[in-house]
């Protein structure tokens, strides 16, 4: 696919293509899928330091007195939380289908700021105004902001140079606002790739500034920039799932294995009856991990067998680079969920490859 003139442009769209990304249409963007390579930009991640470009990502601020009230109200997650602290979560009709899966960040006592899915932001913004019905503050953000992941085992160290100690030593879930030539930013612990490192909120007037200063500040970390297509095979071996594709509107949180983001004694919540009842009634299908034991990559929509009987579909596939075995993700009944049990991943029609069923992460990295 090729860059179209309809597309919106990020803040950084200029330095992403002066450093040689590859750029391609998505979620209404014009982002760069790839730099040196997929495979290499993989292992950079892995091994050293990349930034990303994910401003084409949401940003959703609730605000007022009641803002807590309402943000508990539209998340399955406990969102009474300290300020500065960050809570992922999915967001759910009230049939328990999963809207977006968002991270929440507790910017005041009063206040909170929501990082969405791109192509979900004018769905969220809409469910988020039409929940709070006029009780709080409801402010798209969106194009106010830049985003850049920071991810890596050397992202600590490069985090340090530019904001401090202060930000290379939260953990998890944290964050910190603090001010980058005159702007106020936000750095979190948080991450798509299961890497140490984070993620700056940044105003974007300075979000250049700020790009340019990671890559000459990480020159000797040998950092590099990392395309979409990275980010998605190195959150694949986490097991992370992708909207879209993981999870969507006719998925639930128990199924897809988020039950533990759904806090059943926070008080109500929408989506809460649904999931009752069916944590009542019985699972009847739950998205499994497996790896494709030889030959042939499973890809999304691809139909699973066992025997002759189709039971499931695949929603995430890749080749794993730091395994260098072809692994997924897929939807089968809960019969088929236990770790070791075998069934097959039809490629295409052209012929059938064994899968396994394999518990947590494709990757563990290493402490």
């Amino acid at each position: 696919m090729s860059h179209t003139g309809d597309l919106k442009k990020t803040a950084l769209f200029d330095d992403v293509v002066k450093a040689g990304g590859k750029m391609v249409p998505f979620a209404g963007y014009s982002m760069p899928v790839q730099f040196e390579g997929i495979i290499k930009e993989h292992h950079r991640v892995r091994t050293h330091v990349g930034i990303f470009d994910v401003s084409h990502m949401g940003q959703i601020l609730f605000r007022g007195p009641n803002a807590e009230k309402i943000v508990q109200k539209v998340t399955t997650n406990n969102m009474a939380c300290e300020v500065g602290r960050a809570v992922y979560s999915p967001v759910l009709l009230p049939d328990g289908g999963i809207i977006d899966d968002v991270i929440f960040y507790r910017t005041g006592e009063t206040e909170w700021l929501a990082c969405v899915n791109a192509s979900n932001k004018e769905k969220d913004f809409a469910w988020f105004v039409k929940q709070a019905d006029g009780e709080c503050e409801v402010i798209d953000q969106s194009d106010l902001y830049a985003q850049i992941a920071i991810q890596g085992p050397k992202a600590p160290t490069l985090m340090s140079r530019i904001f401090g100690a202060k930000a290379a030593e939260l953990r998890p879930f944290s964050f910190i606002e603090l001010d980058y030539k005159g702007a106020n930013c936000i750095v979190a612990a948080t991450g798509y790739t299961g890497e140490a490192g984070g993620e700056v909120y940044v105003p974007n007037e300075v979000a250049s500034d700020l790009w340019k200063e990671l890559l000459a500040k990480g020159e000797d970390l040998e950092i590099a920039p990392i395309g979409l297509g990275a980010r998605d095979s190195l959150r694949l071996e986490m097991r992370y799932s992708l909207y879209g594709n993981d999870i969507d509107e006719t998925t639930n949180p128990l199924e897809a294995g988020l039950a533990w983001t759904v806090k059943f004694d926070k008080g109500d919540f929408i989506g809460k009856n649904a999931l009752v009842a069916q944590r009542e009634a019985g699972l009847k299908r739950r998205l499994v991990g497996f790896v494709i034991d030889g030959k042939g990559i499973a890809r999304q929509g691809y139909k699973i067998f066992s025997g002759d009987d189709e039971i499931g579909v695949v929603t995430s596939g890749a080749n794993s680079p730091s395994t260098g075995v072809a692994v997924g993700m897929g939807y089968v009944p809960v019969d088929f969920t236990k770790t070791d049990t075998r069934f097959d991943i039809d490629l295409k029609g052209l012929r059938r490859a064994p899968a396994v069923v394999v518990a947590g992460p494709f990757y563990k990295r290493e402490a």
